[in-house]
C-alpha cells in the first residue's frame, strides 16, 4: 500500500483543481473570497489523507463499493462539519447560508468523485 503515498499529492492536486472552483464560485458570498478559496484547499487537505491513506488500510479486503460508500459519505460530512466549526462565529450567517454551503460542499465532492471515477475507468490513474 506504499503506492498510496505516491498517489496522495497527485490526487490531492487534481481534487483541489476540481473542488476549489466549485466552492469559490458557489459558496454564499457572505464568506469572503479568501475564505471561499482557502476552503477549497483546507477542506480537502483535512479529508483527503483519510480517504486515500487511512480508509484503504482500514478496509483492506473490502469491496470497492464498500470503500467508495464509506469514503464518499465521510468526505462531505467531515468537510461540512469542519466548515461549520471554522465559520460558525461569522456574523450574519443564516440557516439558508448554511444549507447552501453544505449542499455546495457535497456537490463539489460528488463532482470530484465522478471525475475521479472517469479518470480511474480510463486508467489515467491506474491505481485502484
Amino acid at each position: 500500500m506504499s503506492w498510496l503515498w505516491f498517489f496522495l499529492p497527485v490526487g490531492y492536486a487534481v481534487t483541489v483543481l476540481i473542488e476549489a472552483p466549485v466552492l469559490f464560485f458557489l459558496l454564499p458570498k457572505i464568506f469572503s473570497a479568501k475564505a471561499r478559496l482557502l476552503s477549497g484547499l483546507w477542506l480537502t487537505a483535512c479529508t483527503y489523507p483519510v480517504v486515500v491513506l487511512v480508509l484503504p488500510a482500514l478496509m483492506f479486503g473490502s469491496s470497492r463499493i464498500a470503500y467508495l460508500a464509506v469514503a464518499e459519505i465521510f468526505a462531505p460530512l467531515a468537510e461540512c462539519i469542519l466548515f461549520w466549526l471554522a465559520f460558525r462565529g461569522t456574523q450574519g450567517i443564516t440557516s439558508g447560508n448554511w444549507i447552501r454551503s453544505f449542499a455546495v460542499i457535497t456537490v463539489a465532492n460528488l463532482i470530484s468523485f465522478g471525475i475521479g471515477e472517469v479518470l480511474n475507468y480510463t486508467v489515467w490513474y491506474g491505481l485502484f
